[in-house]
C-alpha cells in the first residue's frame, strides 16, 4: 500500500535521474582499474623472453590492429623513400609491437607471420620523457619485435578500414593535404587521417585539438541533424534513424575511447529522448564512463579519455551556472535591456570556458603547457565548425558514391576550411600562444583541482570560495618556487643505440643544455625536458657531436644560441666561454671536450669521453683553466666508465660528488658521493 499512500513507484529509469549511483560505480571502478596496475595475460608474447629482457629470436602469427604508422625516426628520410614505421600484431596470446626499418605496404586486418629479435621496450629514462614501455602498455603490448622476415599469410576483406581510407585519400586528393585532411578528420577523427605534423601541432597550439578529434561534438551535430530531419516521422521511425546515425559514427570513427563515450551517452540519452523521459547528464556521463572502465580498465590511463571525460563533466555541470552568470553581467553591462548579442555570446563563451577549466588540471600534469588564446579562437571557430562539420560528413557520402561530384561541391567548404586553418595557424603564431608552465608534481595538481572545484562548482557559499582562491595561490607559489631554483640534470641513455647524455643546468627559471649528440632525437627529448621544466627556450645549447643532425633548426628553435662544430673545428677553443647570468661553460682544452660548468654557485668539471678524460689526467689545460678547475670544481661528470688509474686521480681531486654515466664499476661499491645514471636513467642535483 505503500504506492498508495503517496509514494510513487519508481521507475526502472530513475536510477539515471539522480546522479548518485551512477556516479558511485564510476568512483567504485576507477578505484578498481587504478589499483589494478596494467599488466601482460599469462600468455603474452612477453613470455617468450623466459623473464629477461630480449633480445631473444622468435616467430610471431597474428594480425595487424591497424595500418602502418611512421616512426619518430632520429634522421629524416630522403624523399621519395619508404622511412621507418610501427604497427602493433595481435597474436592469440597478445600484442606486441612490429618495427620495420623499411615500411612495406600493409593493410590493417592482414595476417601475417614474422621473425626477428623480440625485447622489452625501454622504457623512459625520465618522467618528463616519453618512453616506448609506457606507450605501449597503454595500448595492452609489452614487447616489440624488429622484424626481419615478413611472410603475409591472409589478406581479408577490410570494407570498414577500406571504407575510411577512401574517404580520407579522396578528400586530400580534392583539397589537398591541410584542407582535406581538416575535412576528413572532422568524419574520421584525426586518430585514423595522416594530417601534417604542423598542422596538427597549430591546433594544438591554438586549444582546437578537440576538432580534429572525433568526440562528442561531432556526433551531437551529426545526431541532431538526423533527429531534425525525422521530426514528423514516428517514435520507432526515429530511433531507427538515430540508432544508424551513432552506428555509422562509431564505425567511421572507430572505437576510441572518447568515441566510445560519446557513442554511449548519445545511446542511452536518444532512448530516454524517444521514451518521454530525462536523465540528468552527469548521471549518463557516470554510466557510460563506469562501463567503459568494466570493459577496459586501460583506457583509465589514456590521455584522450581522461580530456574527453573531464571536458564532457565541466560542460554537464559548470556550464549552464557559467552561462547564467555571464549573462547577468553582460546584461548590466550593457544599458537598458539584454540586447540580442548577450543570449548568443553568452553560452558561446560558457561552453570552452568550462571545458578548459576542467581540463587544466590535466593539462598541466601531462603536458605542462597551457594554451592561452583557447578561449578566444574557439569563439571564434564555433561559427565554423557547425557547418563544416555537417558539411564534410554530407560529402563523405559523396565522395564513397558519386567521387566525380566530390571536387567541384567541396569548394565552398573548402572556403570554410581555409578561414579555421588560417585562424588556428594565426593563434598559434601569437607571442605566449602556449604558457610552458613546467609540470608540476601530482601532488600539486590534486590540490590545484581541489582549489578549482571550489571555484567553478555551483551552490559553493563565499567563504569555501575564498578557501579555494587561496588553496590555488598557495599552489601556483610553491610551483613557482620549485621552478626556480638551481638544478643539474643528467639523463642518460646508453641502450638500443649510441650513447647520448643530455646535460641540462637550470638557474633561476631558466635553462642551458649540453648534448653529447646532435641528432633530432636528441633534441627532441631536449625540447620534451624544456617543456616539461617549464623553460620557454634555453639561453644556449652546446652540442658536442662532430656529425651534424640532419635538421639544426630544430635545436634553433629551442635555444636562443647554438654552438656547434664548424668546418671541422670543436665548438669551444681553448679557454672560451658560452655564458648567460648565472649559467657558464668553459673549455678546458684544445683536443677534447673537457668543460668547466658553472651552475649558480655550484662548479662542475664534465668529462663527456675518453679522450676528455685523458686529456684532463694528462694536464693538457690551459693554466687559467686548470688553476679554476683546481680551485672551483666541486663535483664531476664522466660520460664513461673510468679505468682504475682514473678512479685514483678523481679520489685525490677530491670532489663532493661524482657522476657516472651508465652503469658502476661491476662487483665494486661506488665510493661515497659517487652515484651511476645505469644504462637508461637520470641524476639530479638540487
Amino acid at each position: 500500500m505503500a504506492a498508495g499512500s503517496g509514494g510513487r513507484r519508481r521507475e526502472p529509469w530513475s536510477m539515471l535521474r539522480s546522479p548518485l549511483l551512477p556516479l558511485l560505480l564510476l568512483l567504485l571502478v576507477l578505484v578498481q582499474a587504478q589499483l589494478r596496475p596494467l599488466q601482460p595475460g599469462p600468455v603474452d608474447p612477453l613470455r617468450l623472453l623466459a623473464g629477461g629482457d630480449g633480445p631473444q629470436p622468435v616467430i610471431l602469427t597474428g594480425h595487424l590492429l591497424s595500418d602502418p604508422v611512421a616512426s619518430a625516426a632520429s634522421e629524416a628520410t630522403p624523399a621519395g623513400q619508404a622511412g621507418p614505421c610501427r604497427v602493433l600484431l595481435q597474436t592469440a596470446g597478445g600484442r606486441s609491437e612490429l618495427s620495420f626499418r623499411t615500411c612495406p605496404a600493409l593493410r590493417e586486418g592482414w595476417v601475417v607471420r614474422v621473425s626477428g629479435p623480440l625485447r622489452r621496450p625501454r622504457p623512459a629514462p625520465h618522467p618528463l620523457l616519453a618512453g616506448p614501455a609506457e606507450r605501449l602498455a597503454r595500448q595492452g603490448s609489452w614487447t616489440r619485435l624488429a622484424v626481419e622476415q615478413l611472410e603475409v599469410l591472409r589478406r581479408p576483406a577490410t570494407p570498414i578500414a577500406d571504407l575510411r581510407r577512401r574517404i580520407a585519400a579522396r578528400f586530400v586528393a580534392a583539397a589537398g593535404p591541410e584542407r582535406g585532411g581538416l575535412l576528413a578528420a572532422l568524419v574520421l577523427g584525426s586518430a585514423v587521417v595522416p594530417l601534417p605534423a604542423e598542422l596538427r601541432a597549430d591546433f594544438r597550439v591554438a586549444g582546437l585539438s578537440h576538432a580534429l578529434a572525433a568526440s562528442g561534438f561531432h556526433l551531437s551535430v551529426l545526431l541532431g541533424a538526423v533527429l531534425a530531419i525525422g521530426r514528423g516521422l514516428g517514435r520507432w521511425t526515429r530511433l531507427a534513424l538515430g540508432g544508424g546515425a551513432i552506428a555509422l559514427f562509431l564505425m567511421l570513427a572507430g572505437a576510441q575511447p572518447s568515441v566510445v563515450r560519446a557513442v554511449l551517452m548519445g545511446a542511452i540519452a536518444l532512448g530516454l529522448l524517444e521514451s518521454g523521459r530525462r536523465a540528468r547528464p552527469l548521471g549518463l556521463l557516470g554510466l557510460s564512463l563506469a562501463g567503459m572502465l568494466l570493459l577496459r580498465p586501460a583506457w583509465l590511463h589514456d590521455v584522450g579519455f581522461q580530456l574527453s571525460a573531464a571536458a564532457t563533466a565541466g560542460l554537464v555541470l559548470t556550464a549552464r551556472p557559467l552561462e547564467q552568470a555571464l549573462a547577468q553581467r553582460l546584461s548590466g553591462a550593457a544599458s537598458g535591456d539584454a540586447p540580442s548579442w548577450v543570449s548568443w555570446l553568452a553560452p558561446a563563451l560558457a561552453v570552452p570556458v568550462a571545458a578548459s577549466l576542467w581540463t587544466l588540471p590535466l593539462q598541466l600534469l601531462h603536458f605542462g603547457v597551457v594554451p592561452l588564446y583557447a578561449v578566444p579562437a574557439n569563439l571564434l571557430a564555433a561559427p565554423l565548425l557547425t557547418p563544416l562539420t555537417l558539411g564534410a560528413m554530407a560529402l563523405a557520402l559523396v565522395a564513397v558514391l558519386v567521387p566525380a561530384l566530390l571536387g567541384p561541391l567541396l569548394l565552398p567548404l573548402g572556403w570554410l576550411a581555409a578561414l579555421l586553418l588560417r585562424l588556428a595557424h594565426a593563434v598559434a603564431g601569437l607571442p605566449l600562444a602556449q604558457w610552458q608552465s613546467g609540470r608540476p608534481l601530482p601532488l600539486l595538481v590534486l590540490l590545484f583541482t581541489l582549489a578549482l572545484l571550489g571555484l567553478v562548482l555551483p551552490g559553493l557559499g563565499r567563504r569555501w570560495r575564498r578557501l579555494a582562491a587561496g588553496l590555488g595561490l598557495a599552489v601556483l607559489v610553491a610551483h613557482l618556487v620549485l621552478l626556480g631554483g638551481d638544478q643539474l640534470l643528467l639523463v642518460h641513455q646508453g641502450e638500443g643505440g649510441p650513447a647520448r647524455d643530455l646535460v641540462l643546468a637550470r638557474h633561476r627559471g631558466r635553462a642551458a643544455l649540453v648534448s653529447t649528440r646532435a641528432d633530432g632525437f636528441s633534441c627532441r627529448q631536449a625540447g620534451q625536458l624544456a617543456q616539461g621544466l617549464g623553460v620557454p627556450r634555453f639561453d644556449w645549447t652546446l652540442l658536442l657531436d662532430p656529425v651534424a643532425g640532419a635538421d639544426p633548426d630544430c635545436w634553433s628553435r629551442l635555444a636562443a644560441r647554438v654552438v656547434a662544430y664548424g668546418d671541422g673545428a670543436a665548438p669551444l677553443a681553448a679557454g672560451q666561454r658560452l655564458a648567460s647570468p648565472g649559467l657558464a661553460v668553459q673549455a678546458l682544452a684544445m683536443d677534447s671536450h673537457a668543460l668547466h660548468l658553472q651552475l649558480g654557485r655550484q662548479r662542475w668539471l664534465l668529462l663527456p669521453d675518453r679522450q676528455s678524460l685523458a686529456s684532463w689526467r694528462s694536464g693538457q689545460t690551459t693554466t687559467s683553466a686548470k688553476t679554476s678547475v683546481g680551485k672551483a670544481a666541486e663535483s664531476v661528470w664522466l660520460g664513461v666508465r673510468p679505468r682504475p688509474a682514473d678512479h685514483r686521480a678523481l679520489l685525490a681531486l677530491g670532489p663532493r660528488q661524482v657522476w657516472l654515466s651508465g652503469p658502476g664499476p661491476g662487483g665494486a661499491p661506488l665510493p661515497q658521493g659517487w652515484r651511476a645514471s645505469g644504462p637508461n636513467g637520470v641524476l639530479t642535483a638540487p
